[in-house]
């Protein structure tokens, strides 16, 4: 680009954006790119730093910030994403609706190896919400050759860098196990706090069955709502290494394949994972009653976002799986379960 003083600039086009900034008052935009300059921007200009601005370049082969920060995110986030305009060399990516974010980290690294360019998302697995902002993308100079951003593309091309995949439907069914609850000596807390934590995705609990620690009253409960119509099973009680406690050993009779039985996240290390067919049955322990947020809460979004869960995903949750039960909980915004 061209550097050119500000008091010889009238008539000319500015190449860049101008930012303002007033502490604690306002950031934001003054000049947009594509501006031309005129004798009363003069003085503004010059309260703002500028004592030299850079005109619009000619070169065909150099791109500017801001075409060459929406082309990087066009190439990066196909896959249910919106984008913002440029707006100061930058390139805001938005969730097109609620879902789970997925980034390809590998990508990511070789997109950031990338001389000038940057690319930054917040971390892979966060259940997010539609139109929150989930990536943003910058050039560091004003300019760039066109060839970077070429790279950029057809490496994007091949692989997904940013998605969105939405929750689908599941229908739940709850099988609490417990002599306790059966019998009515205490009353189940299970069922109130499932229901509030299936209830911001798109799915139901169609119904709660509470039987005794026994494998066939367990095996009679998760058939039954399997025929009503649930494709997802959440065991309750009975999780632990207790004499009394069945409900494992319950699930793996039923020809459940048994992922995990124990998962390195605190809380939530008595969690386990499995597959009846293609119906997820997930065993949970009892922190899922007392603890704001548990190992449940990382796995949840994955399921209902339709991911088969592996080993190797159980496995990887014990980099970022210690809860430090911060008082409020932040948790999505917190280390927890980000390890990955």
């Amino acid at each position: 680009m061209n550097k050119v003083r500000v008091q010889d600039a009238v008539g000319m086009v500015l190449g860049h954006d101008i930012t303002k900034i007033v502490p604690n008052e306002f950031k934001g935009r003054a000049f947009k790119k594509g501006h031309i300059i005129s004798v009363n921007d003069i003085p503004e200009l010059l309260k703002l730093g500028k004592e030299h601005i850079f005109i619009m370049p000619t070169n065909k082969d150099l791109l500017h910030e801001n075409e060459a920060a929406l082309r990087i995110a066009s190439a990066g986030g196909k896959v249910g994403v919106n984008f913002t305009e440029p707006k100061e060399g930058k390139v805001n990516l938005l969730a097109d609706s609620s879902g789970l974010l997925k980034v390809n980290k590998e990508l990511l690294r070789k997109i950031n190896s990338v001389e000038d360019i940057i690319f930054a998302s917040i971390h892979n697995n966060t259940p997010v919400s539609e139109n929150q902002i989930v990536a943003g993308t910058r050039i560091i100079p004003l300019v760039i050759d066109e060839k970077s951003i070429k790279y950029i593309e057809e490496i994007c091309a091949q692989e997904n860098l940013i998605e969105i995949k939405p929750y689908k439907e599941f229908k739940v069914g709850i099988v609490t196990t417990g002599n306790e609850v059966f019998y009515g000596r205490i009353q189940d807390a299970f069922g109130p706090v499932l229901r509030v934590k299936v209830s911001p995705f798109a799915t139901e609990v169609i119904e709660q069955k509470i039987v005794p620690d026994s494998k066939e009253a367990i095996r009679e409960a998760v058939f039954s709502l399997i025929e009503k119509g649930a494709n997802m099973i959440l065991a309750t009680g009975g999780m632990s290494v207790d004499p009394d406690d069945v409900t494992p050993s319950a699930i793996r009779e039923l020809g459940t394949k048994i992922i995990s039985y124990g998962a390195p996240a605190l809380p939530g290390a008595m969690f386990l994972m499995g597959y009846l067919g293609d119906i997820p049955i997930m065993g949970l322990p009892g922190c899922v009653m007392y603890n704001k947020i548990t190992v449940f809460d990382l796995i949840l979004p994955r399921v209902l976002a339709g991911e088969v869960i592996t080993k190797m995903d159980i496995i990887n949750l014990g980099h970022g799986g210690l809860c430090l039960e911060c008082n409020p909980c932040r948790y999505p915004n917190c280390s927890f379960g980000k390890g990955d």
